[in-house]
């Protein structure tokens, strides 16, 4: 089932660049999406064989990132169905969100998204650093054509930036593997494969030195994919400039792939006593991360690079709780969760306010409750769910951090973490609920934009006009940040401990 879990999406993409209907290339998006979901749901009743000699194998944590990647997936495939029918409304050159759509670009759009698919769930399922590797590469060559998708300067800069920056970094987790082969080697008579339970299993034999410096290569090549700063210059470009279900999948699926590779190597540093180490420059990364992404968003004129910079500040989260330890890895855990369903339902609202204002400005956008009533609700409560706010989950994961930080005394990082949460919320908060307030002010940049939106909101049958399509998987999106503030399902509990424990201390 392994296989077929990675191979179903590959074959789907390659057969969307053959089809010449809209309407069949749209099924095999939508029906591709839910065959995946289905097989990820059949794994957490019966946990699939390993397959090519343990090459792939879905333990705990790649079930956890499986799942996450599979649902937001599905949301994200309904929602295309909407997105791309809502292309047709126009082609002039300063459209931000699909004015230079044509027919003949729909096909490697599609084609170039199921596949990118494909390769999350290859990184999920990799056991071998050298798989590992090919994988995550190959998410960037997968999800570079989708960036480039308007077709402007804009995206054809993010999408150079995109592939060069993250090709310096791959490259550096290139020579990580290398280095990590050299310590198995040295440390061994005989050359241990890296394959993730050999390298564990045998990792008090490793090179210490050698270890050390793969640790750290690996680290900041995997770190520049995740978003870690200093290496993050990609990422809000890459973002921004992205149509708005494709900024969706970066930051709520992309990103959890290479804080995965991280997490893997970080299980072989436990292993081999040499976990404190990691955790130092985790922590070190983490808070580096938080703060920079705090200065970029406050006053942030853009609400697409607003929340990309939000991804920069919860990587860094994610990589501060790793870097904690303890209880902390189980609040990472839950974290990633609950961060990927929020910021998934916010760069979908920000797709329908882009829609219709026609403009990323904040200063543009004003009044969405008015006109978007129910994207306007939803905007307003994705701001409070990515800030942790109660009762939201990301409330929940962000106290077990704290509540880690100040169990091990670590007093100075934790009160760090909050000056940083803090400033995070005021920033955003000013943003957010200008543009959600008062009415709309047309300019004359989005004056015809108004326009068109308000005709296709005459059309609609929903309240407020808006699209079911483009409401409905943000909705349900929020309504799971939502649930767990409060309440965690067992199953979904179990997976978080043993996700958590198999990077804990050994």
């Amino acid at each position: 089932m392994i296989l077929t879990l990675v191979l179903l999406p590959l074959l789907a993409g390659l057969a969307a660049f053959f089809l010449r209907h809209d309407g069949a290339r749209r099924a095999l998006l939508l029906l591709t999406a839910m065959g995946h979901s289905c097989l990820t749901a059949l794994a957490w009743v019966q946990r699939p064989p390993a397959a090519l000699d343990d090459w792939l194998l879905l333990d705990a944590p790649g079930l956890l990132f499986l799942s996450v990647t599979s649902g937001l997936f599905l949301m994200i495939s309904i929602y295309a169905l909407g997105y791309l029918r809502r292309e047709d409304w126009g082609r002039r050159e300063d459209f931000e969100e699909g004015f230079l759509f044509t027919n003949a670009r729909e096909p490697s759009f599609t084609g170039c998204l199921l596949i990118f698919l494909g390769m999350m769930t290859l990184v999920t399922v990799s056991q071998h650093f050298g798989l590992l590797w090919v994988a995550v590469e190959a998410t960037t060559l997968a999800s570079a054509p989708l960036i480039y998708f308007h077709r402007h300067s804009r995206s054809l800069e993010a999408t150079w930036k995109y592939i060069m920056i993250c090709s310096v970094g791959i490259a550096l987790a290139l020579l990580g593997n290398f280095f990590l082969a050299v310590a198995s080697t040295l440390g061994e008579r005989e050359h241990v494969p890296l394959l993730l339970a050999s390298l564990v299993g045998r990792a008090q034999s490793l090179h210490v030195l050698w270890f050390k410096a793969a640790f750290i290569f690996l680290l900041v090549g995997y770190g520049t994919k995740m978003g870690l700063a200093p290496m993050h210059t990609w990422l809000p470009d890459a973002h921004s400039e992205s149509p708005s279900l494709v900024s969706a999948l970066l930051s709520g699926a992309l990103l959890n792939c290479a804080f995965l590779a991280i997490f893997r190597v970080q299980q072989v540093a436990v292993a081999a006593g040499e976990g404190q180490f990691g955790r130092d420059l985790l922590l070190g990364f983490g808070l580096l991360s938080m703060a920079v992404a705090a200065a970029f968003i406050v006053r942030q004129a853009n609400f697409k690079r607003l929340l990309a910079y939000s991804s920069v500040e919860h990587m860094g989260i994610l990589s501060l709780a790793m870097g904690l330890g303890g209880k902390a890895d189980f609040g990472a855990m839950l974290h990633l969760v609950n961060h990927s369903l929020t910021k998934g339902m916010l760069f979908l609202v920000a797709g329908n306010i882009l829609s219709f204002y026609r403009s990323k400005s904040t200063a543009d956008v004003q009044g969405v409750t008015r006109m978007l009533p129910i994207s306007g609700v939803l905007w307003v409560a994705g701001f409070f769910a990515i800030t942790g706010s109660p009762p939201f989950g990301t409330f929940m994961s962000e106290l077990v951090i704290l509540k880690s930080a100040l169990d091990q005394g670590r007093t100075v990082v934790a009160v760090a973490y909050l000056a940083i949460l803090c400033v995070v919320f005021v920033g955003m908060g000013a943003i957010v609920l200008r543009m959600a307030q008062g009415m709309p002010r047309e300019s004359a940049e989005n004056s015809s934009g108004l326009r068109e939106g308000a005709a296709r909101l005459a059309l609609s049958p929903w309240p407020g006009g808006e699209s079911g399509l483009s409401f409905f998987p943000p909705m349900l999106l929020g309504a799971a940040a939502l649930l767990l503030g409060l309440y965690v399902p067992p199953p979904l509990w179990r997976i978080l401990g043993e996700a958590a424990q198999a990077v804990g201390v050994q």
